[in-house]
């Protein structure tokens, strides 16, 4: 007779489960985990206190104005002011729900992809990958079919730095499987130039990487041929975080056993064959934890766009916070950004994780 979980916890007693046996076995299961716990206890909890009353309880809300900031704890009118251009940048009032529509198809298509249960994966992911990119030019441009154009210079805010770390991510994956695949190549040639070019980018900081790409890159190109900055940005940050998942992606190979190789090859598969069906998918599932890791090394990454010019969303709250209206507020809008950069990358996190368990990666049992 199968036993579960929950049976095993309702025929425990009330003092083995719950908040409390969790304190006693955590925090207070001796007498020096009770003095560690005491002692980290009266450190932590007067800063923590002094943060609840400056952010919450003494903070200020409501307002537009610098002098209804008052109350000596956090500011947080400046951000309610400031709020529209953290999230479009520079963006035309009117031509904001563009934004705002794309947004939501992205939120939708990924909730589908995500999602466990959902029915037609298959064609919400040849949409996503393929259909939507083209739709999301097209919103936030314009400049066809009616819709007015909105020049890569007015973007900015939480819009452009969601622009670059999605198709920095979406790019970077296929193009990182097929650099790791060609350095495992046995044909010289292919293996020679996927070596370079991953040696190459991850010996070059990206910050040098934009700059090259922003100053330097138009210099070697025909005065007939005019690259947008954003996409100059694109294409740096694409090859540079490619170069990284390479690696990534040729760990997984490598911790594949040799068994499987050759079970593949037992079966007639091809090479591509044998890659897509029996190889790449283990791979994949074992190195979830360090794609992720690079997604999210990525997404904070993209605040070095500043460099060039491109108003992401670090830059925006420094340019708000050179309004004379609004000096001294810097710890407010720092506060707000770092909210948001750990409210992506948490959840990024999170779902790695939902993942994992989901395939088992590890091979738990």
């Amino acid at each position: 007779m199968a036993v579960y979980p929950e049976q095993i916890a309702q025929s425990l007693p009330e003092h083995k489960i719950g908040p409390l046996a969790w304190c006693r076995k955590n925090l207070f299961s001796s007498w020096t985990n009770s003095l560690l716990t005491l002692a980290l206890l009266y450190i932590l909890i007067p800063p923590f206190w002094h943060l609840v009353q400056w952010a919450f309880i003494q903070a200020d809300w409501v307002g537009d104005q610098r002098e209804q900031c008052d109350s000596g704890g956090a500011c947080w009118v400046f951000i309610n002011v400031r709020f529209s251009q953290f999230i479009y940048g520079f963006y035309p009032d009117g031509e904001r729900w563009r934004v705002d529509l794309m947004f939501a198809l992205c939120a939708l298509q990924m909730a589908a992809l995500m999602i466990k249960g959902i029915p037609g994966k298959k064609w919400f992911a040849l949409s996503f990958f393929g259909l939507f990119p083209w739709l999301a030019l097209w919103l936030l441009r314009g400049g066809i079919l009616g819709l007015a154009s909105v020049e890569t210079h007015y973007w900015g805010g939480l819009m452009l730095t969601l622009v670059l770390a999605l198709v920095g991510i979406v790019a970077a994956l296929p193009i990182g499987i097929i650099l790791a695949l060609g350095r495992r190549s046995s044909m010289p040639v292919v293996n020679s130039i996927s070596v370079v070019f991953i040696e190459f980018w991850r010996a070059v900081p990206l910050i040098t990487v934009l700059f090259m790409a922003s100053v330097m890159l138009p210099l070697f190109l025909s005065a007939q041929v005019e690259l947008d900055k954003l996409l100059r940005a694109l294409i740096g940050i694409i090859l540079f975080q490619s170069a990284y998942m390479a690696e990534v992606i040729r760990g997984g190979l490598q911790a594949i056993p040799k068994g499987q190789y050759e079970a593949a090859e037992a079966l007639g598969l091809s090479y591509w064959r044998s890659m897509g069906l029996v190889i790449l998918p283990q791979a994949l599932k074992i190195t979830i934890p360090s794609i992720v890791n690079t997604f999210i090394a990525l997404f904070k990454d993209t605040s070095l766009v500043t460099i060039i010019g491109l108003f992401d969303l670090l830059a925006v709250g420094k340019a708000g916070l050179s309004d004379p209206n609004w000096l001294g507020y810097s710890v407010e809008a720092y506060v707000f950004i770092a909210l948001i950069f750990w409210i992506f990358c948490f959840g990024m996190s999170r779902y790695s994780q939902y993942l994992e368990h989901q395939l088992h990666t590890g091979h738990k049992h």
